[in-house]
């Protein structure tokens, strides 16, 4: 059995790599990612490719080797060339993007040091790193002490726990979900839905409230409707605001909900995943007045802080309602109990394997300060407002509400002919171009294009750029 076993260890060595190896491995890694950072200004932001793709399944898994030469030609040809390009300046179509280059390298110690942060006993250091991110977040949307909070994948799952959380802790039971009440617009993003779905809650009622012509929630209609619910014996359970909503950018009257989640003794929650961060800058200190008074926020820093993907979080003012909600023990972490002095991750979400997730947000904060941060969110505002006036200037265009963060709406209105379809054609024309990505949404059966700024690498030039883009399409079209 020992030859058996000493046999298997050779073989199984060839997965602890010399440094030799490494240094190979990293330097290639490394020169691809400088090739791809350094043309990025020439890159397209959108390749609408026929093949997608497909060329991944060229190198199928097997029992031998490959060269990672190989394997970096196919990743730059089949993965990092078609389709979208979040990482370009010129990409304003969907929220995120960008990746700040700290973020990578946190990533890459985070992976080789593979350090556990589910528990504080396995490593404590970690574990008080990324509390010491939900502390600074809980901070700026103006929780007291004694908020908690979770480094999530994004804002699904952080709105998902928080609606748990609001579940658990309204004391309602399996019998009663049929009477429950949450209540939103319909702009709320579709993950509310799932979370609704996924918390066992698809029997409560989801009241969509009338919005203004800002696409904001009619405060006075939610109270209406929270008072005519409790006529009818149900049970009032939770309002979803938003703080930016993803589609048109719309901020909810935050501080009129809060007071009436107050009155009623309803869990308020507030998706802040997209405008969470630009609460860095006096704007949005003012348009999301009120935030304190929620119970719980989501806050996604792969939005507003330019992380990569896989960067959310939810903040909760009430961390023990957080704990009771989430909190389970088992046998084998019974020596893990004695290290209390922070709390442990998996104590306050449903995850218990759990990477460093921490670092990409702690190192960049450290590295560059606050304040080009903040820096940036101002610019992404003032870029949102000069194309807002700037594509007006175009005849035909019929713009929506002057925009309350990053992110506009229009569309353009022919003389003649169905404005859907040539809009329709018209983002379609802008996607087989390339030079610039815009993406498109319908409100009322009605199509407009969308503008969303929230990428590092978007500024004045690359904004012109789509301007210039938008305008000789109009003319080809027309």
């Amino acid at each position: 059995m020992q030859k058996e076993i000493k046999d298997l260890e050779q073989q199984a060595r060839q997965l602890e790599t010399t440094t030799e190896e490494r240094n190979h491995l990293f330097d290639k890694a490394r020169q691809y990612g400088e090739r791809f950072l350094n043309s990025l200004s020439e890159k397209p932001a959108y390749v609408d490719e026929q093949s997608m793709g497909k060329g991944v399944y060229d190198l199928p898994f097997d029992e031998k080797p490959k060269d990672f030469d190989k394997l970096l030609d196919l990743l730059h040809s089949e993965v990092d060339t078609p389709g979208l390009n979040p990482a370009s300046g010129k990409h304003a179509g969907y929220i995120p993007g960008g990746g700040i280059y700290p973020s990578a390298i946190a990533d890459y110690l985070a992976a080789v040091t593979n350090r556990y942060t589910g528990v504080f006993f396995s490593s404590p250091g970690a574990v008080r790193i990324e509390n010491m991110c939900i502390r600074w977040m809980n901070d700026l949307v103006g929780y007291p002490e004694g908020a908690a909070g979770n480094l999530t994948s994004g804002g699904s799952i952080a709105n998902l726990i928080a609606l748990v959380v609001a579940r658990d802790n309204s004391g309602i039971k399996a019998k009663d979900f049929n009477r429950a009440v949450i209540y939103t617009t319909r702009q709320v993003h579709h993950c509310v839905v799932k979370a609704i779905k996924f918390s066992g809650l698809q029997e409560a009622t989801l009241r969509t409230i009338p919005m203004d012509d800002r696409f904001c929630m009619k405060a006075d209609a939610l109270e209406k409707q929270i008072k005519a619910d409790k006529k009818e014996g149900l049970i009032p359970l939770t309002i979803f605001a938003s703080a930016g909503t993803t589609d048109l950018g719309a901020v909810d009257p935050l501080d009129e909900i809060g007071a009436i989640a107050e009155r009623h003794d309803l869990w308020f929650h507030v998706d802040a995943a997209y405008g969470g961060f630009f609460l860095l800058t006096d704007h949005g200190k003012e348009v999301m007045k009120g935030i304190e008074k929620s119970d719980s926020a989501t806050i996604d820093p792969h939005k507003g802080l330019f992380l990569p993907y896989g960067s959310g979080a939810l903040l909760v003012k009430d961390g023990e309602k957080l704990y009771d909600s989430q909190h389970m023990s088992a046998n084998y972490l019974q020596d893990t109990y004695k290290a209390t002095q922070e709390a442990s991750p998996a104590d306050l979400s449903p995850e218990l394997s759990k990477h460093f997730r921490g670092l990409r947000m702690w190192l960049p904060l450290q590295l560059f300060g606050i304040q080009p941060f903040r820096a940036a969110l101002e610019e992404k505002l003032l870029l949102t407002r000069y194309f807002y006036d700037e594509i007006q200037e175009i005849d035909g265009i019929e713009v929506g509400p002057e925009p309350e963060l990053s992110v506009a709406f229009f569309r353009y209105v022919p003389e003649s002919g169905s404005a859907n379809t040539f809009n329709k054609k018209l983002v379609n024309e802008i996607h087989r171009d390339g030079r610039v990505f815009l993406s498109s949404t319908h409100i009322d059966g009605t199509v407009y294009l969308r503008l969303a700024v929230l990428n590092f690498r978007t500024h004045l030039e690359d904004v012109d750029l789509i301007l210039s883009v938008l305008k000789e399409k109009i003319q080809q079209l027309t």
